[in-house]
C-alpha cells in the first residue's frame, strides 16, 4: 500500500507541474503583449504631436523631406560631355559671292536670335553674302531696336568671316535694283537651299519676309550644324552695355549665394492666348478673352481654360510655382530671380508665390533705376538682360514652354548640361488638384511624387526628341524637339571622343 502511496504522490507532481509552468508562460505573454501595447501608444502619441505642429506652421512641413545640396544644385560637371562648335576638317572658307541674302527677322529677342542663326547657315547653304538683319519692329512689343542696339554688329561679322560674309548694307548700285521676295518654307533641308539658290540666276538679291524655324532641325550637315550654334552662341555677342550691366546683375545675385532664374510666364499677352483664366477673377478672364477676340493673328479664338489646364498646357501660376519649389526641396531662404515681363494682376498674384520665397528680386531690386532706364523702354534689350541671367544661374526653372525657355536650356545644355528643371505641368495639375480636394497636402508626401515625377527633367543628357507619334507629312516636322533646344549628339561629345578629336 505504502508504494501505491508513493506512485500517486509521483503522479501528482507528474500532473501539477505543467500546469504551473503553463501559468508561467501564460503570464509572460500577456506582460509582453502590455509593452508592445505601451510602446506603441507613446509612439503614436509623439507621432500626433509632430502632425500638429506640422499643421500649426505649413513652411515646417518641408522640413521634414530635406534635400542634400549636390541634388538641389549639381548638374555633375556635365555629365562627361564637351561642348564642341568648330568646324570639321573638310569644313571650306568662304567666297565673296557677289549676291545677296536680307532678312526682316521676326518675333521676340531669343524668336529672332535663332532666326538669324538659321539664316546664316541659308547664306552658307546658297553660297550667298548676308546683309546685316533688320529686327521686327511691328510685333506685340512694338520694340524700336536695331540689330547694333541689341547686338556686337561688328564682331558679329568679324566672327562669322570663317564662314559667310556679311555686309552692313547692300552695295549701292543694288540698292534700287529688283528684288526676288520669298518666304522660306520652315523646316527645310540642305536639298530645298541649294534648289532655291537658283533664284539668282535672275536676281542678285533674294528678301527674306520671315527668319524663324527657317531650317529643319534633324538630318542637316554637320558643318551646318555647327554653323548654327557658332553663330548663337558666339557670334550674336550682346552690346557692350547690355553685356556689362547683365554681367552687374549676376555679380549682384551670385554675391547673395545661389540663386534661381524662374522665367514665370504669367503675362497678360500669354495668359490671353493660351486662354488660361484658372485662378483669377471673371473680370479677369472676360478682360482675356476680348484681348484674344480683337488680336487677328491669334487663331484660336474659343478655349476651353480648364481643359487646357488638365492637359498641361497652361503656364503654373506664381502660387503652383512656389508650392512646387518648396516640394523639391529648396528651402525658403533661396533667392529667385525673376525673368519676366509684367506679371499679370501684379501683386496680388506675385505675393503668393513670395509667401513661399521672400527672397524674390527682379532687376529693378537690385541696381538703381537710371542704370536700367534706357533699357525697359525696349523689349528685347530688357529680354537680353533676362537671357544673360537666366543662363547664368545655378538654377533655370521655366513656367511654360516658348522661345525663351528652350533657348535658355539649350545654351545652358551647351556649356556643360546646366541644371534646368522643366515643370511637369499636366503632373503637377493633377496634385494641385488632390490638394484641392484636401486628398493630399503640402509635406513629404507631395514632396516624394513631386521629386519622383521630376527625376529626369533635370537637363541631364538626351538625344533630341523627333516628332511625335501619329504627325505625317510637313506636320511632324513642327513636333520636333528644337535643336535650339538640344543641341546633342552634334554640339556635345563625349570627353574621350573631344579629346581624340
Amino acid at each position: 500500500m505504502a508504494g501505491n502511496g508513493k506512485d500517486r504522490r509521483l503522479h501528482a507532481r507528474t500532473t501539477t507541474t505543467p500546469a504551473y509552468f503553463r501559468f508561467r508562460r501564460s503570464s509572460l505573454f500577456l506582460l509582453s503583449i502590455l509593452v508592445l501595447l505601451g510602446i506603441f501608444t507613446l509612439a503614436l502619441f509623439l507621432s500626433q504631436r509632430q502632425i500638429s505642429a506640422v499643421d500649426r506652421d505649413p513652411f515646417s512641413r518641408s522640413q521634414l523631406f530635406q534635400v542634400s545640396e549636390e541634388k538641389l544644385w549639381g548638374s555633375s560637371l556635365g555629365y562627361g560631355y564637351h561642348p564642341c562648335a568648330k568646324p570639321t576638317s573638310k569644313y571650306s572658307a568662304p567666297e565673296d559671292w557677289d549676291r545677296y541674302i536680307t532678312v526682316k527677322s521676326n518675333g521676340g529677342l531669343n524668336q529672332m536670335r535663332t532666326g538669324i542663326s538659321d539664316m546664316v547657315a541659308v547664306a552658307r547653304l546658297m553660297n550667298a553674302t548676308l546683309v546685316v538683319p533688320q529686327l521686327d519692329k511691328r510685333s506685340f512689343w512694338q520694340d524700336t531696336s536695331t540689330f547694333e542696339d541689341i547686338f556686337d554688329e561688328a564682331y558679329f561679322i568679324e566672327t562669322l568671316k570663317g564662314d559667310i560674309r556679311v555686309v552692313k548694307e547692300l552695295p549701292k548700285e543694288l540698292e534700287s535694283a529688283p528684288r526676288a521676295r520669298k518666304h522660306f518654307t520652315s523646316w527645310s533641308g540642305s536639298a530645298y537651299y541649294e534648289e532655291i539658290a537658283r533664284l539668282f540666276k535672275d536676281n542678285k538679291v533674294i528678301h527674306v519676309p520671315k527668319s524663324d524655324s527657317r531650317l529643319a532641325n534633324n538630318d542637316l550637315p554637320l558643318d551646318i550644324q555647327r554653323l548654327r550654334c557658332r553663330t548663337l552662341y558666339q557670334a550674336l555677342r550682346f552690346a557692350s552695355p547690355i553685356e556689362t550691366l547683365g554681367k552687374k546683375l549676376v555679380a549682384q545675385l551670385q554675391s547673395k549665394g545661389r540663386y534661381i532664374a524662374l522665367h514665370l510666364r504669367y503675362e497678360k499677352d500669354m495668359l490671353s492666348f493660351t486662354g488660361c483664366t484658372y485662378g483669377l477673377t471673371d473680370q479677369e478672364a472676360e478682360e482675356l478673352k476680348v484681348m484674344r477676340e480683337n488680336t487677328n493673328h491669334w487663331k484660336m479664338k474659343g478655349i476651353n481654360s480648364t481643359e487646357q489646364r488638365i492637359g498641361g498646357f497652361c503656364p503654373l501660376t506664381p502660387k503652383e510655382v512656389g508650392i512646387f519649389l518648396q516640394a523639391l526641396g529648396y528651402p525658403k531662404s533661396t533667392w529667385i530671380y525673376l525673368a519676366a515681363g509684367e506679371i499679370y494682376g501684379g501683386d496680388a498674384y506675385l505675393s503668393d508665390l513670395r509667401s513661399y520665397f521672400p527672397n524674390l528680386v527682379t532687376k529693378e531690386m537690385l541696381v538703381q533705376k537710371k542704370e536700367l532706364q534706357k533699357f525697359m523702354k525696349h523689349a528685347s534689350q530688357a529680354a537680353a538682360l533676362d537671357y544673360i541671367i537666366s543662363v547664368e544661374s545655378d538654377l533655370f526653372v521655366p513656367s511654360y514652354t516658348g522661345n525663351m525657355a528652350r533657348a535658355v536650356e539649350g545654351h545652358r545644355r551647351f556649356l556643360g548640361h546646366r541644371k534646368t528643371i522643366t515643370p511637369d505641368r499636366k503632373g503637377l495639375v493633377e496634385l494641385f488638384d488632390l490638394m484641392e480636394k484636401r486628398e493630399i497636402e503640402e509635406g513629404p508626401q507631395l514632396s516624394s511624387l513631386v521629386c519622383q515625377m521630376h527625376k529626369y527633367r533635370q537637363g541631364a543628357p538626351r538625344k533630341r526628341y523627333g516628332s511625335l507619334p501619329g504627325s505625317k507629312g510637313r506636320a511632324r516636322l513642327r513636333t520636333e524637339e528644337s535643336f535650339y533646344e538640344n543641341p546633342l549628339p552634334e554640339l556635345l561629345l563625349p570627353l574621350k571622343t573631344y579629346k581624340r578629336g
